[in-house]
């Protein structure tokens, strides 16, 4: 029994369900009657109760009495709509979840199997699917990740020859905006899909520093804007095999030259061993790297890590400066 308990996939559903019909928002307006309820979410009342009984016998909502249900403190989760937008069934949650059942391909061939769900793999089908797509930017922006810590140099004294930060892969700007928000004297270049880019005014906007902002539509697999002081990544590498990784670390060393560095956020752990998560393996073949793994990729690329270690908010930061000489 205790294997059929940890392969029973009927609690994970039911919360993704629930948090896709946005149960507990109608309960919070008054639908607590099953069929109000029902109602309100457009599902079938039989159906609904069920998935709910499912959910109170772990733990998560209560029925105070037969066919009417409350939230508790472990349903109150599903009110934050941020918090949603990796679980939701109708959007990018979706994509998620379906994604597992390529798991055994994935471990069979060490390649992600995303394709056969879906007819392409996961970026092209970001691509050809708009919606979806943004719903992945907000996923990775404030919406769903909160205001991101604008801490990403160890020592502080290192602002003081900063005057320009190129955020590859940072998406609609985030990151880029509180830390130029931090630093009033820094310009940023934000470096992303031309479709995820355009995103990014109304938050620049926001944030007080669109005037200071350039943004560059394009693969980061293309030369990257030259002459940085410095490039910096978050949540990005861990999304690639070695070989991509390798080919975005190279595009950062070839436009830091001669004196930028470049700033690694995610991905990296000073852990013997890396974490063994496994989403970035079934969405794209990505995967964490111990810094002793990182540092052998880095040299391949033209860069050496220059320092490295956790900031004050827990962060893990690499630092890597340009070697002098880039491998063949």
């Amino acid at each position: 029994m205790e294997l059929w308990e940890l392969a029973d996939l009927s609690t994970p559903w039911c919360v993704l369900v629930v948090a896709t019909l946005r149960v507990a928002s109608h309960i919070d307006s008054g639908h607590s009657d099953i069929h109000s309820l029902s109602a309100a979410a457009g599902a079938d009342p039989a159906s609904l109760q069920r998935v709910l009984r499912r959910l109170v016998e772990k733990g998560i909502f209560e029925e105070p009495e037969p066919g009417r249900f409350a939230l508790n403190e472990a349903a109150r989760p599903f009110l934050d709509e941020g918090s949603l937008l990796g679980l939701d069934l109708d959007s990018f949650g979706g994509r998620m979840a379906h994604a597992w059942s390529t798991l055994l391909s994935a471990v069979r061939t060490g390649k992600p199997a995303y394709r056969e769900v879906f007819g392409r793999p996961y970026w092209e089908d970001l691509d050809a699917n708009p919606a979806i797509s943004a719903a992945f930017d907000a996923m990775m922006g404030p919406a769903g990740h909160g205001v991101p810590n604008p801490d990403i140099l160890l020592d502080p004294a290192g602002w003081s020859s900063v005057r320009t930060v190129v955020d590859v892969g940072g998406g609609t700007g985030a990151l880029l905006a509180e830390v130029l928000r931090a630093h009033p004297g820094t310009r940023g270049i934000l470096v992303d899909l031309p479709r995820t880019v355009a995103r990014s005014g109304t938050l620049l906007q926001a944030a007080g520093v669109a005037d200071r902002v350039t943004t560059a539509g394009q693969s980061f697999f293309d030369p990257l804007p030259p002459g940085g002081d410095i490039y910096m990544m978050k949540s990005v590498l861990a999304d690639w095999p070695d070989a991509e990784a390798k080919q975005l670390l190279r595009r950062c060393a070839e436009a830091a030259r001669p004196n930028g560095r470049v700033v690694i956020l995610g991905g990296v752990t000073p852990n013997a061993t890396a974490s063994p998560e496994l989403l970035m393996l079934v969405l794209v073949g990505g995967k964490d790297r111990t810094l002793a793994e990182f540092g052998e990729l880095a040299r391949g690329s033209g860069l050496e890590i220059q320092t490295s270690g956790r900031a004050p908010s827990g962060r893990f930061i690499v630092e890597c400066r340009t070697l002098e000489r880039s491998p063949l």
